[in-house]
């Protein structure tokens, strides 16, 4: 494939940390890689405490536990998200009640928030979904009136900003992934931040098998290893060093296709209002039906262009049919009709230039 829909950038740091780790021993989680990583990560996004995980879905397990969301709890989800979003809520033994999106921004509707919330709500995650900011005002308010937690799920919104504001800092806990097609990436890896002390000391702990601060080898609660490694760490806080330039070139990446694709029948994903910082994890857009959708995913595969659809609703898949009688029309044509093209740092504008001919000629020829 010419044109992988992702890759990562890894023309930085990350060699020289990891031989540091391997020259040194320090390969598992002790090692000041891991400190470091956190402690830039979390004054970059603006929080007081951080912890890292071994991956964003357990970040966001560590999180509801940390809050203290249990069997017979609800949390609201949109049901336009990486089903990671949802999984670890039923973990836990609470219920997901999924709700819809935004045509304009394809985030959570807040409208459908109030509408679903009961008595047994207890939190909202809140996805920040393609690189595009939720209206966390709004989220915000309504939440706060109902006293209920907000946990933000940034997995693919690393860099982005509301209203000046960095995404991932509205929240009562809000939760990273460094997964390998992630704006940073350490291969595998997450991280849990927080304003709140109380919440960071109990995610620490459950992270790291519950063990006890006064004893050896004591441990108070039954506890998780989702512990990130130096290595891990160390990849992690090379990316880290050069996360503006990679978020720029993802923008600019973005504006080309749009300056490229004028005048051709999608939609593209754009801010929903003007002060917001859209990092675009993916350039997506919207086509006008998915037959074309997957009509034009398959001519650009066989042009050596990769492709992505973006995800299924969660509602529909078989562990979550539980929502008889309820609509997701907006989830569902984003499902339905979305894509993403390759949004990788290295590209270059000759490359969009290329990939822009090729989706020019699918429409030109029907």
């Amino acid at each position: 494939m010419k044109y992988p829909v992702y890759q990562p950038c890894l023309d930085g740091n990350e060699k020289k940390y990891v031989n540091e780790c391997l020259d040194t021993s320090w390969i598992s989680s002790k090692g000041h890689f891991v400190t470091d990583f956190e402690t830039s990560f979390a004054n970059y996004i603006g929080t007081r405490y951080a912890v890292s995980v071994f991956n964003g879905t357990v970040a966001i397990h560590l999180a509801l536990m940390a809050l203290g969301i249990k069997p017979g709890d609800e949390v609201i989800v949109p049901s336009f998200t990486y089903v990671a979003s949802a999984n670890p809520i039923v973990m836990i033994g609470a219920t997901p009640v999924f709700v819809d999106s935004l045509i304009s921004s394809w985030q959570i509707d807040p409208d459908d928030i109030k509408r679903n919330i009961t008595s047994r709500t207890k939190a909202v995650i809140v996805p920040h979904m393609y690189g595009h900011p939720c209206d966390m005002d709004t989220i915000c308010n309504i939440c706060n009136e109902n006293n209920l937690f907000i946990i933000e799920d940034c997995a693919e919104a690393i860099g982005s900003q509301y209203h000046n504001r960095m995404i991932g800092s509205f929240g009562d806990v809000s939760c990273f992934s460094f997964f390998g097609n992630k704006t940073i990436t350490c291969g595998e890896g997450g991280m849990l931040l927080t304003n709140d002390e109380s919440i960071y000391r109990k995610a620490a702990n459950l992270k790291n098998q519950g063990i006890s601060s006064v004893k050896e080898y004591w441990h108070d609660v039954v506890g998780y290893n989702y512990r990130m490694t130096n290595i891990q760490a160390a990849i992690g806080l090379a990316q880290f060093e050069h996360i503006n330039s990679i978020i720029n070139s993802k923008i600019n990446i973005a504006h080309w296709y749009m300056e490229e694709l004028v005048d051709v029948p999608v939609v593209f994903h754009k801010p929903a209002e003007d002060n917001i910082v859209h990092t675009y994890w993916m350039c997506s857009i919207l086509c006008e039906n998915q037959r074309t959708r997957d009509d034009l995913r398959e001519y650009l595969k066989v042009n050596g262009v990769e492709t992505r659809p973006t995800f299924n609703t969660i509602h529909t898949m078989p562990m979550y049919l539980k929502t008889e009688g309820r609509e997701f029309k907006v989830a569902q044509l984003l499902a339905e009709r979305g894509m993403n093209l390759p949004s990788y740092p290295q590209l270059s504008k000759t490359d969009i230039v290329e990939i822009c001919m090729l989706i020019k000629r699918f429409f030109y020829k029907k």
